[in-house]
């Protein structure tokens, strides 16, 4: 037997939380912690770090908040090597290795729906919590140039 992927949508509160949070000015790093609600069926906000709570989020407070499937949209202080900065949005999907299928599927079956959701195109994958580093973050975002 087959189980059916179970596609989650987005809460309102959330997608507006998204969008407001995708044009925000501050320059400092922030981050949005979302999961999701089995009996809703819905993506909800987790956890919001901004910066009245902390002056910078760094990537390793981010792995501490990792131990289960979760969504995290990142805005990221990012420095070229030609000096620019720039403030990209980076969406990491969490799937630590020994979660539940259940719910491995429902995050997997629900993340596409998020990415669109929120209109994010810098989307990362990890199943190990200890690769969250700044570091593999840089690696990453420096193939978007």
């Amino acid at each position: 037997q087959s189980e059916s992927l179970v596609v989650c949508d987005v809460a309102e509160d959330l997608v507006e939380k998204l969008r407001k949070f995708r044009f925000r000015k501050e320059t400092n790093n922030a981050a949005i912690i979302m999961k999701i609600d089995k009996d809703k069926q819905l993506v909800v906000l987790d956890e919001e770090h901004e910066v009245w709570l902390y002056p910078t989020i760094r990537i390793d407070f981010l792995v501490s908040l990792t131990s289960e499937n979760t969504f995290i949209v990142y805005s990221y202080k990012y420095q070229h090597e030609d000096g620019r900065v720039s403030y990209p949005l980076c969406f990491i999907f969490s799937s630590p290795v020994g979660c539940k299928p259940e719910q491995q599927m429902m995050y997997a079956g629900s993340k596409n729906k998020l990415v669109q959701t929120a209109e994010l195109t810098k989307v990362f994958e990890i199943r190990n919590t200890e690769d969250l580093t700044e570091e593999w973050l840089r690696e990453k975002l420096g193939f978007f140039h």
